[in-house]
This record gives C-alpha cells, sequence and structure tokens, in this order.
C-alpha cells in the first residue's frame, strides 16, 4: 500500500509524462483519473480536488525538501504605511490617481513637515506602479470597510429621548397603547414615489384605523396620524412605532407632545415589540389591498375611501378578535390561553371607563350597520381599485412600446409638500 509520498509522486509523474492534466479533453482527463485510481485506491472526488488545488505538488515539495521560489518586493510594511498616509491625505483615491500625485506632491508634503521620510524611501514612492498601490492598500480598505460594517450607529438626540418597550411592558388598557406602523405600497421596487397605508391600532380593545400617506414624509404622516386620531371613539394615552424615521422626527415628536400622549419605540429589529399592529397590517391591509405598486391619484381616492369608511366600520364591528391570555413553555412545547373572542365594539361596550355618550353614539352606529352591504361595498372598491392598477399598467406598457429602452414609472401627482404653511401647522392642532 502506497503512502502519501508515493501516491504525490506517482501523481506528479502522471501528470508530467501525460503532458498537462488541465489541457487534456474529458476522455483524456477520466483516463489518467482511472490508471490513478485503480493503482492507489483513491476516490476520484478526492483526486480531482487535489489536483485542482495543486496540493500534491506544495507536499511534494515540501517532503523532499524542495523549497517554493518566492518574488521578493521592495515594498515592505513601511512603504505601506507611508501609502496609507499619502492616501489620506488625497482623498483616498485609485492607484492610478495616487501615483501621479505621489510623484509631483511627496516633495511639498516633506517641505511642509507633513511626513518624515529617507531618501530610499521617497525613491520607492515614487517610482510604485499604480497596480502595485492598489494591490498594498487593498488590505486596509478591506479592514475599514468591515470596521464600517460593524460600527455601532449612532442615532440622532431624538431617539435617546423616546423610550425602548417591548411588548409586554405597554398597557393592556382600552386606548392605554396604540401602536403605529406604515405599510408601503410600492410593489416589487422602492424607486420612486408611491403610496403608503398608516396602520393604527388599540391593544386592549383591538380597534383599528388606518389612511393613505404619499411617500413616507413626516408632514403627511403626522396628518395621516391626526385624521386617524379623531375617528377613534375612545381618547390615546400612549402612542408605540418602530424606528422608521417616518415616525421619529421632530413634527410627529411635537404632536405627541401637543396631546399629551407618552410615545415609545420598538427595538431595532424586533418586530414582535409592535406585534399587534403588525398584524392588522396582514389582515386588514394587505389582505384587502394586496401587494400591488399604487402611486396615482385614482389609487389614492380609492383605498382612502375604503379605509375611511367601508374597511374600519366592517373590521371594528363584525370581526371579532381572540386575544392572548396566558404562555408557558412546559417541556419542549409552548401552551398558550386565549379569551373569549369578542369583536372591538363588544369589547368597547363593556369596559367601565368608556362615556356612556360615547357608547350611545356606538350602539346607534352598529345598528344602521348591515354586514352584508358592508362586504359587498368592500368587494366594489377592490374591484374598482384593480381595475384602475391595470389601467395604469396598459398605458405604462403602451408608453414603453412607443419608447423602447425607457423605465417609465407613473408620478404620483399628490404632494402634499406643496400645500401651503397654514395647511401643514394644522396639523399640530388638529
Amino acid at each position: 500500500m502506497m503512502d502519501m509520498p508515493a501516491r504525490n509522486q506517482y501523481l506528479c509523474m502522471l501528470i508530467t509524462q501525460r503532458g498537462g492534466y488541465h489541457l487534456k479533453s474529458k476522455t483524456e482527463k477520466s483516463q489518467i483519473l482511472d490508471e490513478y485510481c485503480r493503482t492507489t485506491g483513491q476516490h476520484r472526488k478526492a483526486v480531482s480536488a487535489k489536483i485542482r488545488s495543486g496540493a500534491y505538488v506544495e507536499s511534494l515539495r515540501h517532503e523532499t525538501g524542495q523549497v517554493p521560489r518566492t518574488r521578493t518586493t521592495p515594498y515592505d510594511r513601511e512603504v505601506v504605511a507611508y501609502l496609507v498616509q499619502l492616501w489620506e491625505i488625497f482623498d483616498r483615491p485609485c492607484g492610478q490617481r495616487l501615483a501621479p500625485m505621489i510623484k509631483s506632491e511627496l516633495d511639498r508634503l516633506q517641505q511642509f513637515g507633513e511626513l518624515t521620510i529617507s531618501d530610499a524611501m521617497t525613491r520607492k514612492l515614487k517610482t510604485i506602479c499604480p497596480r502595485t498601490i492598489d494591490k498594498k492598500l487593498k488590505v486596509h480598505k478591506q479592514k475599514e470597510r468591515i470596521a464600517r460594517k460593524y460600527e455601532p450607529t449612532v442615532h440622532p438626540l431624538l431617539y435617546q429621548k423616546i423610550p425602548v418597550k417591548l411588548a409586554a411592558d405597554q398597557g393592556r388598557g382600552i386606548g392605554d397603547s396604540i401602536q403605529i406602523d406604515l405599510v408601503e405600497h410600492c410593489g416589487s421596487s422602492p424607486a420612486g414615489g408611491f403610496i403608503s397605508s398608516l396602520s393604527t391600532t388599540d391593544i386592549g380593545s383591538g380597534w383599528w384605523e388606518g389612511d393613505v400617506v404619499v411617500g413616507k414624509g413626516m408632514w403627511g404622516v403626522s396628518r395621516a396620524l391626526g385624521s386617524v386620531h379623531a375617528r377613534f371613539p375612545f381618547p390615546w394615552c400612549a402612542i408605540h412605532s418602530d424606528n422608521d424615521s417616518a415616525f421619529i422626527n421632530d413634527l410627529v415628536w411635537r404632536y405627541a407632545r401637543t396631546h399629551r400622549l407618552d410615545f415609545s419605540r420598538s427595538r431595532p429589529y424586533a418586530k414582535n415589540d409592535n406585534c399587534f399592529v403588525e398584524q392588522k397590517n396582514s389582515t386588514h391591509v394587505r389582505k384587502i389591498v394586496g401587494h400591488h405598486r399604487f402611486d396615482t391619484r385614482g389609487e389614492y381616492a380609492i383605498i382612502k375611501s375604503l379605509y375611511q369608511h367601508e374597511l374600519r366600520l366592517y373590521k371594528n364591528f363584525f370581526q371579532p378578535v381572540i386575544p392572548l391570555i396566558a404562555k408557558e413553555r412546559i417541556g419542549g412545547h409552548v401552551r398558550r390561553r386565549y379569551g373569549v373572542p369578542k369583536t372591538p365594539y363588544q369589547r368597547i361596550m363593556e369596559a367601565p371607563e368608556i362615556a356612556g355618550a360615547v357608547k350611545a353614539q356606538l350602539i346607534a352606529q352598529y345598528q344602521s350597520l348591515n354586514p352584508a352591504a358592508l362586504k359587498r361595498q368592500i368587494v366594489a372598491k377592490q374591484d374598482l381599485l384593480y381595475q384602475a392598477y391595470r389601467k395604469k399598467q396598459r398605458a405604462q406598457n403602451q408608453r414603453q412600446k412607443v419608447e423602447p429602452g425607457k423605465n417609465f414609472t407613473p408620478r404620483l401627482a399628490i404632494n402634499y409638500l406643496a400645500e401651503p404653511m397654514q395647511v401643514r401647522q394644522q396639523v399640530l392642532v388638529a
């Protein structure tokens, strides 16, 4: 039985005598492998990997005492250290741009006292080629990229003012905590302007309200938040959002302080802290509106009407919510206990802290509603929304046929930023 040095020597002899393994055809390579495997008993996959990596040549040189040739370079670590300094001085250019600057400006930098370099080092730096500069700076650039990637994010002061709360820390009473979130209707591409849905829900009752926002600007979000706040049948005590800049901004912060609302946010990348509204995003927004891209005035009007009329009434008065009462882990299983299914309307009617006048208004509204009619109206508006979307797609396809090679993104005709300043200021006092 051959030992490993003998196998490596035999493999090297086979490849050398046959005139180069990598230049052979597939049939000739297979013949060489068959002969070697038949003689040594090794597996073909292991032999193929050994040939590809060239490990048998290195191990043979090490066993026979042959030292492989190494190319010497005059550019040692000291040269790299000076290259890094020059690279930083000239605003981190590539090697092709840095090489001529070193030749012309190195002497002047020494005169200004920025660098203290010997004559031998000066000659090395002036004779180094652009490709060698990029090669020597490659490791330093990789270290900088890794350092930037894992550098802790420093948020503005506003992020430090808004406390972080877990789902368990948020109030469970009616109106104690309102979770808010933004659902983007951008389709498969976030480029350009598009419509977003502002989704809000009360943890205690499950009451949901929604509105439409153009883009993710703080003026539109604050205006929609004021509109949603006014439609809730009970007052708010606190609002909770994720770390999106659409909510963590000065305007929403001022809105919360004006209305005396506690403002909290979730942990970064922890959706469970905002889990109640995330569930509503699926059942009340995505399931109703879909995942298409909406960015026209007609689509905006349909979705806004749907949120403000039929959908909110149907979901809040006729869709029961099953609350999670308790959760415990028994061995490898999690046991959950749920409460009695009730609609948000029923939970509000059972709450003693809700005023009698509010309950009377809700009772009168409930008695005037027909769930079957509401369902038909929701389906009709869904059809209108899909027809508007298809009409937009057909117009886009026709334009692409007229102007081939151009990507057409329909512009959004609505822009809250174009409104007068008086209208913007009404957001804070709405």
